[in-house]
C-alpha cells in the first residue's frame, strides 16, 4: 500500500541526464540554482517529465530522485532507502557540481513531501516545497482503517513530528478537494513548520495539478523559487 511501484525498468526520457551512482539513480539538468525532485509513490522517473519540465520552464536547475525499488534503480523499496538516495545524490550533487544546500529547493509530491521533509531536516536546502502532504503514515493508515496499530507501520515517514523544527521557508500547495490526501493535512502542517504558507488550489484533486491546475501551480512555485 505505500510503495505501489509501477513495473521496474522503465527508462525515462532524457537517458543523456541519467545518472547512477553506486548509492543513487537520478535525473541532472544545469543550473544555477536546483530543485530537489522527490516523485509520489505511485511513480517513478518516467513519470516525472511533467513536474521536471515546469521546473526547467521556471529556470531551475533539476535534480529527480529515483527510489530503491523503482524505474531503473535497483533494490527494494522502503523509508530508509529513499531517505539514502536522496542524501546521497545531493551530496553528489555538492561534491561534482559544486551546488550547496544555500542554493537547493527540497520539493516532494505526496509520498515525496515525506522524503523532502528529511532532507530539510538534515540541512540539505534552503526552501522547501510540498505538494499535497501527508501528516505521517500512521494517520493515512487510520482513516481507511481507524484501530490501525501504529506498531505495525515500518515506514512511517512522520512529517508532522519534523516539522516543527524545520526553519525553512516552506511552500503546501494542496488540492483543496484531493481524495486521497485530506487537504485537512495540508493546513495542519502548515500551522506546524515555523515560516510555512499554504496556497490553496480550488477544486484540485491528487493527480490533477499538473494538468487542470497547471497554470495555478506554475503562479504558486514561480515567486517561492526566486531566492
Amino acid at each position: 500500500m505505500i510503495f505501489p511501484a509501477p513495473p521496474q525498468g522503465r527508462e525515462p526520457a532524457y537517458p543523456d541526464n541519467l545518472v547512477k551512482t553506486s548509492s543513487a539513480t537520478f535525473l541532472f539538468f544545469e543550473g544555477k540554482k536546483v530543485v530537489a525532485y522527490f516523485h509520489g509513490n505511485g511513480e517513478d522517473l518516467a513519470d516525472s517529465i511533467p513536474m521536471i519540465s515546469l521546473l526547467r520552464s521556471l529556470g531551475m536547475g533539476v535534480l529527480a530522485v529515483e527510489y530503491p525499488g523503482y524505474g531503473v534503480a535497483g533494490g527494494s523499496p522502503s523509508e530508509r532507502g529513499a531517505y539514502a538516495a536522496a542524501e546521497s545524490a545531493l551530496l553528489w550533487l555538492r561534491s561534482d557540481r559544486q551546488i550547496g544546500p544555500e542554493r537547493v529547493v527540497l520539493l516532494g509530491q505526496s509520498l515525496g513531501t515525506g522524503v523532502a521533509s528529511e532532507m530539510a531536516k538534515r540541512g540539505l536546502g534552503a526552501r522547501l516545497v510540498l505538494i499535497s502532504p501527508f501528516t505521517s503514515v500512521v494517520e493515512m493508515a487510520r482513516r481507511m482503517f481507524p484501530f490501525f496499530p501504529a506498531a505495525f507501520v515500518r515506514h512511517p515517514f512522520d512529517t508532522e513530528s519534523k516539522a516543527p523544527a524545520i526553519a525553512l521557508p516552506v511552500l503546501i500547495v494542496h488540492g483543496t478537494e484531493d481524495e486521497v490526501v485530506p487537504f485537512t493535512m495540508g493546513e495542519r502542517l502548515a500551522r506546524l513548520f515555523p515560516h510555512a504558507q499554504l496556497v490553496p488550489l480550488a477544486g484540485g484533486q491528487h493527480n490533477d495539478l499538473l494538468t487542470m491546475h497547471a497554470i495555478a501551480m506554475r503562479e504558486a512555485l514561480s515567486p517561492f523559487l526566486r531566492f
